[in-house]
């Protein structure tokens, strides 16, 4: 029993070093999936009634069905043609490949947002848009805070904290 113990750290230890090296989510980025894609990432709904499931198959019951096209959705893990999926209010299942978007879409979080002609706070605003409001993003640099979007007829900047959709720091083109 004490040599068990006196090697227990050394374990430990040892395994921490594995999994920083394998690239686990212990260092906070993404790794690839089943799709050779990286988890975790940003996608949408493709159709207006899109089910969730419990499981990754068609025999685990339907928990949730999403009415909403456009709807984005981060892929959280992905079990062949199934992608794990957290929606913006942190509900999870699974929703097979095929009802999918590589298309970037964003919902409006927090209170009451001011959608605006340039990237400053300062700028003339164009469109106020509420909590749950879904939009697209247009695009977003790296180092910048601020999403060129667009909502309906509408076509602005919102801050990227404004939103959920976008990974801080990540590009969308």
């Amino acid at each position: 029993m004490r040599t068990l113990l006196f090697r227990f750290p050394k374990i430990l230890a040892s395994i921490f070093i594995l999994l920083m090296i394998g690239g686990t989510p212990l260092n906070g980025w993404a790794q690839s999936g089943a799709s050779g894609l990286s988890v975790p990432r940003f996608v949408s709904l493709r159709a207006d009634d899109v089910n969730m499931r419990a499981g990754p198959g068609v025999q685990y019951p339907v928990e949730w069905v999403y009415k909403r096209q456009g709807l984005p959705m981060e892929i959280i893990a992905e079990f062949e043609t199934w992608r794990k999926l957290r929606d913006w209010q942190g509900t999870q299942g699974w929703v097979h490949q095929s009802m999918l978007s590589g298309e970037r879409t964003f919902v409006v979080t927090g209170d009451m947002r001011t959608v605006r002609d340039k990237p400053s706070a300062t700028s003339r605003a164009i469109a106020m848009a509420e909590q749950g409001v879904v939009g697209a993003f247009k695009s977003c640099e790296a180092t910048d805070d601020w999403c060129k979007v667009e909502i309906g007829a509408f076509s602005g900047w919102l801050r990227r904290v404004d939103v959920w959709g976008v990974y801080r720091g990540e590009p969308v083109e």
